[in-house]
């Protein structure tokens, strides 16, 4: 398998995952505003929505969409307890939590990154952010991980999320429970790897 991303990028995410579940892969860098791999393709000829990740198998097939590849991956995995089962109202409840990260948080967060954002959308956003942020925090309160006690993709994408709050002059030292948590995620071992794998740590 080959994970395309871009350092940071939501693509951390399903590199997080991947190296969760012990899967044997490569990584190929986009430079998303060239749309050019590292090696000189044509991102586009990959994902034709231009945009990472995306997960190209062994067979030559591509998945694209984080939290579809990050079931995936975990599915491959069982044995890593990234996912309930499917079928089982756990997993549909991982899918919740997957969909409200990704149109709650998300799509909120990574609008901030547009220069060309409008001032009174972005104060809008960011008022919504806040109270998604607040929720995030008292969950995070009464439990160590999004959906429990138990690490899942869920947290992959959470994690990667949040991290984009720093650099978008979001404030979360109001939220305790969510900086222990990115503590808590950034120290797994993984975790570190991913980070380190993306140059985003030494």
């Amino acid at each position: 398998m080959k994970l395309y991303y871009t350092p940071g990028a939501c693509s951390l995410s399903p590199h997080i995952v991947l190296l969760e579940a012990g899967q044997t892969f490569d990584i190929e860098k986009v430079d998303l505003r060239t749309k050019k791999t590292e090696s000189g393709k044509d991102y586009f000829s990959v994902n034709s929505n231009g945009y990472v990740p995306a997960l190209q198998l062994d067979d030559g097939s591509v998945l694209t969409e984080g939290p579809a590849i990050v079931q995936y991956i975990a599915d491959k995995a069982p044995q890593a307890k990234l996912a309930p089962a499917n079928g089982t109202l756990e997993r549909y409840k991982l899918q919740e939590a997957l969909n409200f990260i990704g149109t709650e948080l998300h799509k909120s967060l990574g609008s901030l990154f547009n220069p060309a954002f409008p001032e009174e959308a972005r104060t809008i956003a960011k008022g919504n952010i806040d109270k998604r942020l607040t929720a995030v925090n008292e969950r995070l309160s009464k439990q160590s991980f999004f959906l429990g006690e138990q690490f899942t993709v869920a947290d992959a994408y959470l994690f990667t999320v949040l991290s984009w709050t720093g650099n978008l002059g979001i404030d979360v030292s109001k939220f305790p429970a969510i900086q222990a948590y990115q503590a808590r995620v950034a120290a797994r071992p993984q975790v570190q790897a991913a980070l380190k794998a993306e140059g985003l740590v030494k």
